[in-house]
């Protein structure tokens, strides 16, 4: 049974309108450094649901996150954010949220409310049981994710969720559930503060720590990143050179032939052996 939503109690703090511009952004930064401690208590829910996907993953599977609102628009963008940072294809992490694309602008009506309308999303993909879907919801009462959730069990595949309340009903459909209970928020309600952050936090955890497990990251580097702009091909060339101890003009003519800092380094380290 769900507990009472600490999301939705009324903020610890009240007449923020006649507070002065620093009291409000003091007061929202000591709300804000709740936050780490919250994502730390939960790291060992983190790291199950981390080892499942990185085993699914590691056999061909993907990840998927669905969410509406904020906390489908952070899954999108953990998810968009991987293919530039570690090489991978578009489809190995793919976020959806509910109302489509045009949902990241602008809010789409009662789109959260459609319990059939995640599953006849993921099926535009062809989910199926060598993949992981986590729900992200803050208060892990959206039908639209449970909805998902509820199909994909059915289905045999393993789910996980993000939420920020305990014992909501999403966590009851997940086979994993990261509760990251940050408390009321600073304006009351609104969970794109500490819950979002809360919840960026914990998805930026889980995709890093598979991407690292996956071989996508060298020592500390993303050798595997996309060279999308001058900035990273500086980057990789930096890499290069601090990797094998050659110079610039040669890291730069070998990164442009090889296109990717990890086929460079593979390429020069299979020469120096030959």
């Amino acid at each position: 049974m769900i507990n009472k939503l600490t999301t939705e109690q009324s903020s610890d703090y009240n007449n923020l309108e006649q507070m002065s511009t620093i009291e409000l952004l003091n007061n929202m930064n000591i709300e804000d450094k709740t936050v780490p401690l919250a994502v730390e208590k939960a790291i060992p829910s983190i790291n199950k649901l981390v080892d499942v996907i990185y085993e699914k993953m590691s056999n061909g599977g993907r990840l998927f996150y669905i969410g509406a609102g904020t906390s489908g628009r952070l899954g999108v963008l953990d998810a968009s954010e991987c293919p530039p940072t570690y090489g991978v294809s578009d489809d190995w992490i793919i976020g959806i949220i509910a109302g489509g694309d045009s949902a990241l602008r602008k809010a789409v009506e009662n789109a959260e409310d459609n319990t059939e309308l995640a599953w006849k999303n993921l099926q535009e993909y062809s989910i199926s049981d060598k993949d992981v879907l986590i729900g992200i919801a803050a208060s892990g009462t959206t039908p639209y994710v449970i909805g998902g959730l509820q199909k994909a069990k059915k289905q045999n595949i393993i789910t996980g969720c993000i939420t920020c309340n305990q014992n909501s009903p999403l966590a009851f459909e997940a086979d994993f559930s990261i509760e990251l209970v940050v408390g009321p928020e600073f304006v009351t309600g609104s969970t794109r503060m500490k819950a979002g952050t809360a919840q960026k936090l914990a998805l930026n955890m889980i995709s890093t720590a598979v991407m690292i497990k996956l071989g996508r990251v060298k020592g500390n580097k993303m050798v595997n990143m996309q060279l999308s702009n001058k900035k990273l091909v500086k980057r990789g060339v930096k890499m290069i050179v601090d990797e094998l101890n050659i110079d610039e003009k040669l890291a730069e003519k070998l990164l442009i032939e090889h296109k990717s800092v990890k086929e460079t380094l593979d390429f020069y380290k299979s020469k120096v052996v030959e």
